[in-house]
């Protein structure tokens, strides 16, 4: 299935912001799932993320319109580094016992994420280079 940047980039930010808000309101659900306790350091952690995935959120929402470029491409290869590194890490962390199976739901949207930033990366190149 092939995805446009514009809805791939709406998905993302819409994404984003929910993610914002678990992290920021109810982050021991999400992280329950993962099999992982609640603490104090860990809850700093997580309202920082929020903000973070907020952020990520508001710049995937402003770009959705923005033909292939240069700040595009930027965007999408930051994104694709972040989230195939989040799969790794969440892997890992699963192999190694410090996270449950429930973690392997995020690697598997993480790298599903890479991948169609990938994809529409790749046609947006071919398209500047026929057009």
């Amino acid at each position: 299935m092939q995805l446009s940047f514009r809805t791939l980039s709406t998905f993302t930010s819409f994404l984003c912001f929910l993610l914002a808000l678990v992290w920021g309101l109810i982050p021991d659900g999400l992280l329950s799932t993962w099999s992982i306790e609640y603490s104090l350091a860990v809850g700093v952690v997580a309202r920082r993320s929020a903000v973070l995935f907020a952020a990520l959120g508001v710049m995937f929402y402003l770009v959705r319109n923005e033909p292939p470029s240069i700040t595009r491409h930027a965007l999408s290869n930051g994104f694709m580094v972040g989230c195939w590194g989040l799969a790794v890490l969440g892997f890992g962390e699963w192999l190694n016992g410090h996270a449950g199976p429930g973690i392997l739901l995020a690697v598997v949207v993480e790298l599903a994420l890479g991948l169609a930033f990938f994809q529409a990366k790749r046609v947006s190149v071919e398209l500047e280079t026929v057009g």
